[in-house]
C-alpha cells in the first residue's frame, strides 16, 4: 500500500476526525441510498473469461501487486470505471497521421 505525507493542514484534519470532532449531518434516508447503492455496485454476481496475452496478464498481476489486491479485483475496477465513464482510452480520438 502506498504511504503518503500529509502537510500540516491535512494532518490537523486528519486528529480531528480521528478524535471524533466531525459529525455527519446525513439523512438516515440518505445513508441507506448510499450503502444500498454501493452493496449494488461491489455485487459480483456474473462470470466471465477472457484471453489475453501471457504479457499483459504479468503486468496486471505486477500492478496489482503494487496495489496491493488481487489481479481479477484490478481488471473488475478498471472494466467498471470504463463502463462508467471514469476511465478514458486516450489513443481512442488521436487521428493517424500518414505522411
Amino acid at each position: 500500500m502506498k504511504q503518503f505525507q500529509l502537510d500540516e493542514e491535512e494532518q490537523e484534519l486528519l486528529q480531528a476526525f480521528e478524535s471524533g470532532e466531525f459529525e455527519s449531518d446525513m439523512s438516515p434516508s440518505r445513508k441507506e441510498f448510499i450503502e444500498q447503492s454501493a452493496a449494488q455496485t461491489f455485487k459480483k454476481d456474473k462470470r466471465i473469461n477472457i484471453r489475453i496475452s501471457n504479457r499483459d496478464l504479468v503486468a496486471i498481476q505486477r500492478r496489482a501487486l503494487e496495489e496491493g489486491m488481487p489481479y481479477q479485483t484490478l481488471v473488475a475496477s478498471i472494466l467498471h470505471k470504463y463502463v462508467s465513464g471514469s476511465l478514458y482510452d486516450i489513443t481512442a480520438n488521436k487521428s493517424i497521421e500518414i505522411n
